[in-house]
């Protein structure tokens, strides 16, 4: 799963009538292949764990956490982990791994969060925004639930990959400044879900974090962790030369 808009990532965000995004309808596959992938476990995961540091002892918000590879890392190095996703599949499949007593709940990022108030040390949103269109609402309910100074840590597909012919849809112009969304079909495990991604360029990004009251203290453009190289001859050199994802640190100001 090397290639942004055609393979699964982490993380499930509202599916409408059409339903787009359905997470349900692939997430024992899906959950599989993410725990192997060159793009999850090689690269995207490790940037935002490094991101985050030292987290033990942090209340932190998984935010679109899936079948819970991230939650688990995160419990694992002492944080105390609480996540959502909008996927009921993913959740159960997250709560198998992470215990009956985990603390795991179906929200949409676009409707209020069920906690309050500055309740969380952190909020990590990977690969989560780029599945909405306006990322007002989302931005403002996660800063709600963050303390002053709390960060939110956030991976998204990066808006370069629009010019990069495998990642982009064929046939398609690229607008790098216009917001907009394609859909693609995922196969996994005999059964297809449908896609939508919305890319959006850097200053609509950074734009939207700082309306919503954040400083950005970090922009980064990470390489796949070093054993990726053996495991992934054929498609690591692309990755490193044409980024996948993008990746902030935000501090609630």
């Amino acid at each position: 799963m090397d290639r942004m808009s055609t393979v699964p990532e982490d993380g499930a965000l509202p599916t409408g009538p059409s339903r787009v995004n359905d997470y349900d309808t692939i997430a024992e596959a899906y959950a599989v292949e993410n725990e192997v992938s060159l793009a999850n476990a090689y690269y995207e995961r490790p940037a935002t764990l490094a991101l985050a540091g030292e987290v033990a002892g942090r209340r932190i918000l998984d935010a679109g956490c899936g079948s819970g590879p991230l939650s688990a890392a995160l419990r694992d190095r002492g944080a105390i982990v609480t996540g959502i996703d909008v996927s009921a599949g993913m959740l159960e499949l997250a709560r198998q791994r992470l215990g009956d007593d985990a603390d795991l709940h179906v929200a949409d990022l676009g409707r209020p969060l069920p906690f309050p108030d500055n309740a969380f040390d952190d909020v990590i949103a990977s690969l989560v925004l780029h599945y909405l269109e306006d990322w007002t609402a989302p931005l403002a309910e996660l800063r709600r639930v963050l303390t002053p100074g709390g960060r939110l840590i956030v991976s998204v597909n990066h808006p370069s990959s629009i010019y990069v012919p495998r990642l982009y849809p064929p046939g398609r112009k690229p607008d790098y400044f216009a917001t907009h969304n394609w859909t693609v079909p995922w196969t996994m495990g005999g059964q297809t879900a449908q896609m939508r991604f919305w890319h959006r360029p850097l200053h609509a990004m950074t734009d939207a974090f700082t309306g919503a009251g954040f400083r950005i203290s970090v922009i980064s453009e990470p390489q796949p962790v070093p054993a990726a190289r053996e495991l992934f001859p054929d498609q690591f050199p692309a990755l490193t030369t044409n980024p996948n994802f993008l990746f902030f640190v935000l501090q609630a100001v």
